[in-house]
């Protein structure tokens, strides 16, 4: 039986531009409409009609607000670097487009009498070209911040570098059980291991902690911290407009679609039809271009979680985001690991079976979850009246502070016959008080 990468490498030259051409154009497309369905949504959220005049149901409102930014003035700040506050889009925008290349969108199919996989490369070590690819696009991001020579960029440049490798490691660490069971780290070989059952429910607790940190990956909302309008204006991209600023809502959201079909890639099965619909004649819902729709069919619905994030979650605080990176998602993905590790070991030595094997799974879940958010905190709370104010403290008035009373209400005064002035009783008045 031939494989999906030795398919792939008897593909013409002709074929190979083919696919780069209709993935840029596929992830060109699907930002746009995921802007628009990101606007519709949030309109309907918070009862607003959304984008309605721009084509039919205001489907065109992405594309003219794309030609609105080509248009306007390209500035450029007095302090900036120059070149590299041009290269900085580009740098975040190209590695998204990259890392799609190795997501399986179908199964063989025939294009122009030509066999072939839906999927530009089958690389052996595709999960890795895809965590290289999340760290390169944040290069984009710091370089961005740093050349833009303002102090608001660069506080929202290095807000993104630590919010990567954060969440990075807890994305790799989600891959590591996914590895495990499919015995692989080529994309396509982990959609065929999950032939008989998704990984999303052998592997929950990874799932869980691949979602958290894609929504991280992204700076999406409740993440978005790294362009937080309320504390740093624009964030990295506040001195950048025309089309550079373009090219971050490109990268923002091309970023969006990738994690989201990795994230079915990895644990919805992929391009397979759910259950019941791939038992229907023997798996014919599997073959030919039915599973194109199926892929984006679970790659939009990811997409809808991030809107729903977004409409629902107010953004965390920066103490908040980090904690729950280093000190829940980590150390938790860890201890699931050698659970996963240690039950994997006894079933391929035959000692538990499957029900054991799913009592074990949930047990260890349990006890996650109740270590994670059911024990309560015993650090003890700080007394903050008897921590002495700093000697460079704002000045702090005194508590019995009083409010001063009204002043006496002054006497009006008239000047008399002989040009003296007298008071209204009709005494005399020292001239100085006039």
């Amino acid at each position: 039986m031939t494989t999906t990468a030795e398919l792939l490498a008897d593909d013409p030259l002709w074929l190979i531009l083919l696919k780069v051409v209709a993935i840029f154009v596929f992830l060109v497309v699907m930002t746009l409409l995921s802007i628009w369905g990101e606007r519709r949504v949030l309109g309907k959220m918070q009862h607003r009609p959304g984008p309605n005049r721009a084509g039919p149901f205001g489907l065109l409102q992405s594309l003219a607000d794309g030609l609105k930014l080509a248009f306007k003035e390209d500035i450029r700040p007095v302090l900036a670097d120059k070149w590299v506050y041009f290269l900085a889009p580009v740098v975040a925008a190209t590695p998204a487009m990259v890392s799609f290349s190795v997501i399986p969108v179908g199964p063989e199919v025939t294009i122009f009498g030509e066999r072939t996989a839906l999927q530009l490369v089958d690389l052996p070590v595709g999960l890795l070209v895809v965590l290289a690819c999340a760290s390169v696009g944040v290069y984009g991001i710091v370089l961005a911040g740093w050349s833009s020579g303002s102090p608001y960029p660069l506080l929202g440049s290095l807000r993104s570098a630590a919010q990567v490798i954060s969440y990075e490691i807890a994305m790799g660490l989600s891959f590591v059980a996914v590895i495990m069971y499919a015995g692989t780290l080529s994309t396509s070989g982990i959609v065929e291991a999950q032939q008989h059952g998704w990984f999303f429910l052998l592997l929950p607790f990874s799932f869980a902690v691949y979602v958290i940190s894609m929504v991280g990956e992204t700076n999406r909302a409740p993440f978005d911290l790294p362009e937080a309008e309320s504390e740093l204006v624009g964030g990295f991209h506040t001195e950048y407009s025309s089309l550079k600023f373009a090219l971050f809502f490109l990268a923002e959201y091309i970023n969006m679609v990738t994690v989201s079909a990795l994230a079915t890639t990895l644990f919805l099965g992929g391009w397979r039809a759910p259950w019941p619909l791939s038992l229907v004649g023997d798996g014919v819902l599997n073959t030919g271009w039915w599973p194109v729709l199926w892929f984006l069919g679970k790659t939009l619905a990811f997409l809808f979680f991030f809107v729903w994030l977004r409409g629902t979650l107010p953004r965390l605080r920066y103490d908040q985001f980090m904690n729950l990176g280093w000190k829940v998602l980590v150390p938790c993905s860890l201890l699931w690991i050698i659970a996963v590790t240690v039950i994997r070991a006894l079933r391929n030595d035959g000692t538990v079976t499957t029900q054991q094997f799913l009592i074990g799974g949930a047990v260890v879940i349990a006890v996650l979850l109740v270590a994670t958010f059911l024990i309560p905190d015993r650090r003890p709370e700080k007394d903050t009246d008897d921590v002495p104010l700093a000697g460079s403290g704002y000045p702090i008035p005194p508590l019995d502070l009083k409010v001063p009373e009204t002043p006496p209400r002054r006497t009006p005064v008239r000047t008399g016959a002989a040009g003296e002035v007298e008071s209204a009783e009709g005494e005399e008045a020292p001239h100085g008080n006039v």
